[in-house]
Formats: C-alpha cells, structure tokens, sequence
C-alpha cells in the first residue's frame, strides 16, 4: 500500500546532475528550501503517456501555477542525469526542472519506488504529484495501485484544481501557417500580445497543404482554431479578440 505523507518533510537527498558539461550536486534543500514547489514523478523518460501527457501538460500550465504562487515545477525520474536532459530538449520544456533520481534515493524515501521488472525497467517510481511548501509536503496525489501504469490524479489540471479550484485554464489555440506569411506573423503577434499560448504548425514542414483543407475546408494562412473550432484567418482573429470576454468565459 503506498503511503501518503502529506505533513512530513521530503527526504533529504544529493541528486549529481550534469549542467554545462560539468557535474553539480543538487540538494533537496536546493530545491524546495523557502519556495513552493510542485513535484511529479513518474516510471521512465521517453515513455509514452510520460512524454505525451503528464510532462507537456505541466510545462503548458506552468504559467498559470506561477500565476498561483508556486515557485517551481520538478519533473523525478529513476532515470540518470543524461538521459533526462535529453529528454528536456525532446519535450521543449523549459518550464520544468528534470531531477535524475538515478540511484532511487528520493523515490525510496517517498515509498514509491515499485518493481517494474517485467517491463525491464528493475526499479522505478509510481506515478504521482504533490505540492511541497518549504520541503513540508502539503498534498499528494497517487495513482491507484492497479495493473499498467494508471493515469487518473497526478495530471497538471488536477494539482491545478487543488491550488484554485476556480483557476482559468487557457485556450488551446492552434495555427496554420506558411513560411514567409506576413498574415501569419502578424496573427502570432496579436496572440503573443492578448497573453494567448499557441502551437504553431507550418505548411510544408510538418504537414501539408492538404491537411488545412482538411481541417478548416479552406487553403489560405493562417487559419486559427481555439478549443477544435475554427476562427479563421487574421482579420476573423482581429474581430474575434475584439469581442472577447475572458470574464464572460470564465462565468
């Protein structure tokens, strides 16, 4: 049975981690000592739902949490220092501090590490989150003991929901845009300004032109789209964030 172990201290544990070509010890004191920190912990780098869902949804909520008063947000593996910095670069998550907990110290002195042999991976962390304040532990959240590898509470928008429950989540918002478009980059200022996070997928890069048709029924950039339904191009954006509400959203 794992253990919570909300109101005790995180273990006291040294991770060595490459920075800059260079060894540098990283304490737990170093991380969470006067700050509010979120951790979440999870079987493996470059695992599925890992690097699917639990790592990009995090990082994408990172400003909000900032928004809410937490200072840090820690990704712990039972992986070593190289293989999560790569997997940092891989994942473009930048908001996220990876600690390699390669020995297992910390995972252990938290209960969690679990036997994973069948899969070849000997041992791991379970999956879960919590909200450290001051190295206090406030809150956990632990994955239910249940075969596979459970993805239920330790999600980003959960941690969320505990910190504020009526916390504004942002859009999701897409565009399609070309290389060398003036349209298209005059659409991505207007998001960066109205504060609107955005992923951008460019035609004859990653898709092709065939894919917009497919999306919008229509073949000119950019074409915006907000929650799976389309706004357009950049004068519909223009008029949209003119009659923009976020309050009104948010009721």
């Amino acid at each position: 049975m794992l253990e919570h172990k909300e109101g005790q201290n995180v273990p006291s544990v040294v991770f060595p981690t490459r920075q800059n070509d260079a060894w540098v010890n990283v304490s737990t004191d170093d991380i969470f000592a006067g700050k509010t920190v979120i951790v979440f912990s999870l079987p493996g780098a470059f695992t599925p739902t890992c690097s699917s869902s639990h790592v990009p949804r995090f990082n994408e909520l990172a400003p909000v949490f900032k928004q809410h008063g937490v200072d840090e947000i820690v990704c712990v593996s039972v992986n070593d220092t190289f293989v999560m910095n790569e997997w940092k670069k891989d994942q473009d998550a930048d908001n996220i501090t990876f600690i390699p907990d390669g020995n297992g110290e910390f995972t252990d002195g938290m209960g969690m590490l679990v036997d994973k042999a069948d899969l070849g991976f000997g041992k791991r962390s379970w999956r879960y989150s919590m909200l450290v304040k001051d190295g206090v532990i406030e809150k956990m959240f632990i994955e239910p003991e249940v075969d596979g590898d459970p993805f239920e509470v330790s999600d980003a928008e959960t941690m969320l929901e505990y910190i504020d429950f009526d916390a504004m989540i942002p859009a999701d918002i897409m565009i399609f845009s070309k290389v060398g478009c003036e349209y298209c980059n005059k659409a991505k200022a207007l998001l960066k300004e109205n504060n609107m996070p955005f992923e951008e997928v460019t035609a004859g890069v990653e898709v092709g032109e065939r894919a917009l048709r497919a999306a919008s029924g229509v073949a000119t950039y950019p074409q915006i789209f907000r929650n799976g339904e389309r706004i357009g191009g950049l004068d519909d954006l223009q008029k949209w964030l003119e009659a923009y509400d976020p309050e009104a959203e948010a009721a």
